[in-house]
């Protein structure tokens, strides 16, 4: 219930307040340049890492992105700058979803 309240005062502070959605109920921000890299703010750590797949945790759920030659150009606790090539980016919700975004955007 607390909870509820909680995200129902977020989603009003943020439309009448206009501030960002992503910093006040705590979404990842992404940003891409091409294909060559991605930076993700505001997610809640490193889960795994290759040259090909990178899965970081999220509020809720994971997004996961996969692709070739990956090297993590930066680190810290909230952000993340990855370089390679990126073929596929998905998020993973809690509940078993996934929405691909490599379909609509990276094919274009």
């Amino acid at each position: 219930m607390a909870k509820k309240l909680g995200q129902k005062v977020k989603n009003w502070m943020s439309k009448h307040m206009e501030l960002p959605q992503d910093v006040m109920m705590d979404l990842p921000r992404i940003t891409m340049i091409g294909q060559i890299h991605i930076y993700i703010e505001n997610h809640r750590g490193l889960i795994t890492f290759s040259d090909k797949e990178l899965r970081l945790l999220l509020k809720q759920g994971q997004l996961l992105i996969k692709g070739k030659a990956f090297v993590i150009k930066t680190i810290l606790p909230e952000e993340i700058l990855l370089e390679g090539k990126i073929d596929q980016v998905t998020f993973l919700s809690e509940n078993g979803g996934e929405i691909n975004l490599s379909t609509d955007i990276l094919s274009k």
